[in-house]
């Protein structure tokens, strides 16, 4: 019998059960039925302090990821990335870009690279990628338009390739505040359940 792809989702919304968190919930319940294991973290709940830019963590050779010397969650974090064969990386678009607190995250993903001092650049660790991710964003203007002048995609695009993880698929929803308490299109959630059904099938999107 095959091992069940295991699916981590890292939500970066303010929105406890917003469009967002929705639209993962989506996904993730579509890849469960498909028999995949999967785990949402929603980083409102973790204890991430601001990265210090101090690159202890960049310090000493390895493919193993640099350790941090703040003491919060980002570690135990980084084990659960570890363990999972695929990724869901989501958040708002927020003054064009990815929320505060997913930049926070990704910042702190500098402990993926080796970078002693004296180094033009840092190196990846582990330049290859092992895993998939699905990359899942939202916007108040058009989906088009949010796309163009914003660049969310990009930010999340570049923290899966940090974990190793190639973007096999993505879903931007556009007019995400049209109301206080928005309901998902049946677009949106058809355009969901595959995806999710495809990342618990290991298939490129």
């Amino acid at each position: 019998m095959d091992t069940p792809v295991n699916i981590l989702a890292i939500v970066g919304s303010y929105r406890k059960g917003g469009i967002i968190e929705r639209a993962v919930d989506e996904i993730l319940a579509s890849a469960k039925e498909m028999g995949a294991v999967t785990r949402k973290i929603t980083l409102l709940d973790k204890r991430l302090a601001f990265c210090t830019n101090c690159r202890s963590c960049t310090q000493v050779a390895g493919v193993n990821y640099g350790v941090c010397i703040l003491d919060d969650d980002m570690g135990a974090l980084l084990q659960e990335i570890e363990r999972a064969d695929a990724l869901v990386l989501a958040s708002p678009m927020n003054a064009g870009t990815v929320t505060a607190i997913m930049k926070v995250f990704i910042e702190r993903l500098v402990c993926t690279a080796y970078w002693p001092w004296g180094a033009p650049a840092p190196k990846a660790r582990r330049p290859g990628k092992s895993k998939r991710a699905i990359l899942v964003a939202s916007s108040a203007a058009p989906a088009i338009l949010a796309r163009l002048t914003g660049d969310v995609i990009k930010r999340l695009k570049y923290a899966a390739m940090l974990l190793g993880a190639k973007t096999v698929g993505t879903l931007f929803i556009g007019l995400a505040a049209q109301q206080q308490h928005q309901e998902l299109s049946k677009r949106t959630i058809d355009k969901a359940q595959k995806l999710g059904r495809k990342l618990a099938a290991g298939k490129v999107l």
